[in-house]
């Protein structure tokens, strides 16, 4: 074996690895005596140095010397372990399992995955060092809350592994693992919109609910929020404001995806876009404003955590609008590019900007390019208008509608003005 040998950079990861773990634990017990501490910062930097000559000795001697080599510093921490649980400072287990674990992801460094145990080891560390944090989010926790983290654990880690990757339907439009990230995200994005309300008031919550979630999209904030404009008795102006953030934010990340991916056609889509970006900002600010000091206290937090109705109305809507945008793509090829990316921001604008930039410069015209995917965004944002008027009803859903339309109406008329001077009238 010679410096070079990669044996020697794995088993320094694993001691590494170790000692990563044992600053946190060596931390953790700066108050406990000497004598009384079954393992610090140089145990556990031992142990992971001892787990990776185990996986070194697994590769090239008999298993049985690994194996005995394993099982003799098991039964050790057993033993001290043991021992200082039944001593007058009473121990918790925590310490224990990280020893175990340290000693696992020493094995795993020189058994073929350097990586993944430096990386186990990062994570290990921070799940010590957030004890405080997590204790007193336990602390927190409702019954529901625990109901509700059990129900989405079930569709995004029970459900979703389990749908096959595959196209389906006319056009295999239909693809399920796909089509089960909308609920995922969804269900989700109401999870993490309760969490939010619980942890930051109902408003701080729900605002940021409908930053982060606009910024992948919109249109699943829209029929959530829509939802609770349904079911809610108050707050509407405050959930109608967080729908006109949420289109604010889309527009905002339309130009920066245009940038990045088609960035020949931005000018024309700023002018397009920014109008609009403009009046659904101020829509936002000024529902903000107008919402009443009993909306800012009550009424915005959702008494289910996990809505699932909205998810399934989603899935479905975007279920349809795929059949559609294949049509269209089918239809019409490369010929029909305008009516192919403005058909498909029906389903997705992200996917209609991928569309653009696939073109590249000089496949199509720069001003007509622009004007398609502002007609993408156009159609994207009379779906939600849709939406909100099927979820919530006008009478509830006006606030909101009025908004929305507000923006598509500046979007529409930049549009009108745009293809007038592009035509040369």
């Amino acid at each position: 074996m010679e410096i070079g040998d990669p044996a020697f950079r794995n088993l320094a990861v694993a001691i590494a690895a170790g000692l990563l773990v044992g600053i946190e634990r060596g931390w953790r017990q700066r108050e406990i005596g000497s004598g009384a501490r079954v393992a610090g910062i140089r145990t556990f930097a031992l142990l992971g140095g001892l787990g990776g000559i185990v996986g070194l000795l697994a590769e090239r001697l008999p298993i049985i010397i690994a194996a005995t080599l394993l099982a003799g510093t098991v039964a050790m921490l057993v033993i001290g372990f043991k021992r200082s649980i039944e001593g007058p400072n009473d121990v918790s287990a925590t310490n224990s399992v990280a020893a175990l674990l340290t000693l696992c992801i020493g094995i795993a460094a020189t058994s073929g995955w350097p990586t993944l145990a430096m990386a186990l080891a990062a994570i290990v560390t921070l799940i010590l060092a957030l004890r405080t944090e997590l204790h007193g989010f336990v602390a927190r926790l409702g019954e529901g809350d625990v109901v509700a983290l059990a129900r989405f654990a079930i569709i995004a880690g029970a459900i979703w592994p389990m749908l096959p990757d595959a196209s389906y339907g006319p056009y295999g439009a239909w693809n399920p693992r796909q089509l089960w990230m909308v609920v995922i995200f969804v269900t989700g994005l109401s999870f993490a919109s309760y969490a939010a309300s619980r942890i930051y008031g109902a408003q701080k919550g729900l605002l940021a609910t409908a930053a982060i979630g606009g910024a992948y999209s919109s249109t699943a904030v829209t029929a959530l929020l829509s939802h609770r404009l349904r079911e809610d008795a108050g707050g509407h102006a405050l959930l109608a404001a967080a729908i006109a953030l949420a289109s604010t934010i889309m527009f905002a990340r339309v130009l920066l995806l245009v940038a990045v991916i088609a960035n020949f056609a931005l000018m024309p889509v700023l002018q397009l876009l920014l109008p609009a970006l403009t009046v659904a900002a101020l829509a936002a600010w000024l529902l903000f404003r107008g919402k009443s000091d009993e909306t800012h206290a009550q009424g915005v937090v959702p008494g289910n955590p996990i809505e699932i109705l909205p998810a399934l109305g989603f899935l479905i809507l975007v279920a349809a609008m795929a059949v559609a945008a294949r049509w269209a793509e089918a239809e019409f090829g490369e010929r029909g590019a305008i009516a192919l990316i403005a058909a498909i921001g029906a389903f997705d604008v992200d996917a209609a900007i991928i569309t653009l930039g696939g073109f590249g410069r000089g496949a199509i015209d720069i001003g007509m390019g622009g004007l398609a995917l502002g007609g993408a965004v156009l159609i994207n944002m009379i779906v939600k208008i849709g939406v909100i008027f099927i979820y919530a009803g006008w009478t509830r859903g006006r606030a909101a509608i009025l908004a929305l339309s507000a923006s598509t109406a500046a979007l529409a008329v930049s549009g009108a003005i745009f293809w007038v001077r592009s035509a040369g009238y």
